[in-house]
């Protein structure tokens, strides 16, 4: 008979219990380049791209919970600031038993997330840096354009080039921080320092036209293991 193999969350037990086969560090981190999308240039076309697919769709967008599509039923539109006639979405509110659904998933994850080894979490996090400066880098731009008024250059210094410096800095000050020991020993004694997850769960309630600080309030305390409740105003 084959032995049934390990969940996830067993692996990562015996990951963040097991002993490490080094000390890591977090790759040298760099201010993201700003692009300035000049005429002809490859990322000035995959903007108006994105623009003109963007606007052209009008999504339902449920809660999310514990990886779960929520539609609560209670919707509103967004529509842009500069026609107030086009619905770029629609969205459902959350209700005080969705709420309470997330809160209890917040906790239930938090038992396995803070267990990941620093390295791991803050992995998660360099490598959305990488996708947002190329892969979604123009799409996340047009839809700050389309859905907050903001100009080109103002999409690309709030939604991708400081989102991106957020994620990659959070995670090198994230591990200067940890790096912080005491000095002094007694005799005989190793004097450490933890570092710990905050108990219960942290909620971000983000404003709606900085979608940089958007980004970081939450995913800066989980890169220290806790677990978020995210909703945008």
């Amino acid at each position: 008979a084959r032995a049934a193999k390990p969940t996830r969350p067993a692996m990562l037990r015996l990951y963040a219990t097991s002993a490490g086969t080094g000390i890591f560090k977090v790759p040298e981190v760099h201010n993201e380049p700003f692009l300035h999308y000049p005429p002809g240039s490859p990322e000035r076309k995959a903007l108006r791209e994105a623009i003109h697919r963007l606007k052209g769709e009008c999504p339902d967008i449920p809660c999310i919970v514990g990886g779960k599509e929520i539609r609560t039923g209670i919707v509103e539109a967004q529509t842009m600031p500069t026609d107030h006639q086009h619905k770029l979405c629609t969205y459902h509110n959350a209700t005080p038993e969705v709420i309470q659904e997330a809160i209890e998933n917040a906790l239930e994850a938090k038992r396995d997330w803070e267990r990941w080894p620093f390295e791991e979490r803050a992995t998660v996090y360099l490598k959305a840096a990488d996708l947002l400066s190329t892969k979604y880098r123009a799409e996340l731009c047009a839809a700050v354009m389309l859905g907050q008024g903001k100009n080109v250059w103002q999409a690309e210094i709030d939604a991708s080039v400081e989102t991106i410096d957020f994620w990659r800095f959070s995670a090198k000050f994230a591990q200067d921080l940890m790096a912080q020991q005491p000095t002094e020993n007694a005799f005989g004694v190793w004097n450490r320092q933890e570092y710990r997850a905050l108990e219960g769960f942290v909620a971000a309630i983000t404003p709606f036209n900085f979608i940089a600080i958007a980004s970081n309030l939450h995913s800066s305390p989980s890169i220290m293991g806790n677990t978020c409740l995210w909703k945008p105003s």
